[in-house]
């Protein structure tokens, strides 16, 4: 395990509850519309070839299940109510292969071991403890699947990265987001055991395959 990555020391996350709540249904629609415009490649890229049962933890709106294959069989959990409302909607164009529940990714209320793949999407910023999720993450994923994340980071290039600090400021107040160096790194404080990474410039995105822990 590396060490516990600056941010993650430096700035502990909103608890579940303020997480929830922040979400309310106009932020929901604001945050599916953006998310719509921005790293459709990078998803694309990330979780175009999953499989077989696939867990979307922290689903949000839905903006990753346009990306999976038609043959997956979808299930995605998110804190929010009103992010769920927003992607119920959308998923009626899917053909009823998604279903969704509200659920704590810190606690999910899975069986061990149930699902091909595990995936989510700028989330770890996000959650009061992210290296319990991803634990979470580990123990619902199948020991022969993967966990597969997208995360952004740290822009290293003059004025954007100083542009992208003071938005990563406010998205801090308002939903507790943390902006990391490496995510990667956030992973391997987990169980997981990383087996791939990618960064993304523009934009400026992490991808990180993983696998379960042994049993």
């Amino acid at each position: 395990m590396s060490d516990t990555p600056e941010e993650l020391r430096r700035r502990s996350g909103k608890s579940a509850t303020e997480i929830r709540d922040a979400y309310d249904h106009d932020e929901a629609e604001t945050t599916s519309r953006i998310k719509r415009r921005i790293a459709a490649r990078t998803r694309r890229h990330q979780f175009g070839d999953v499989d077989g049962r696939v867990l979307d933890v922290a689903c949000g709106t839905g903006t990753n299940f346009r990306h999976f294959p038609e043959s997956a069989e979808v299930f995605g959990v998110d804190i929010s109510g009103d992010m769920l409302e927003v992607a119920r909607d959308g998923a009626t164009e899917l053909d009823g292969r998604v279903g969704l529940q509200q659920m704590d990714a810190q606690r999910l209320s899975l069986e061990a071991g149930s699902f091909d793949y595990v995936v989510s999407a700028l989330s770890t910023c996000t959650f009061p403890d992210p290296i319990e999720a991803l634990n979470e993450m580990g123990r619902v994923c199948k020991p022969s699947g993967q966990v597969r994340l997208l995360e952004h980071h740290k822009w290293q290039f003059g004025p954007l990265g100083e542009l992208q600090e003071r938005s990563a400021e406010e998205e801090y107040r308002r939903v507790g987001c943390r902006l990391y160096d490496d995510p990667a790194k956030v992973v391997e404080q987990s169980d997981l055991d990383v087996v791939g990474r990618r960064r993304w410039r523009l934009p400026p995105f992490t991808g990180v395959v993983a696998r379960p822990p042994s049993p």
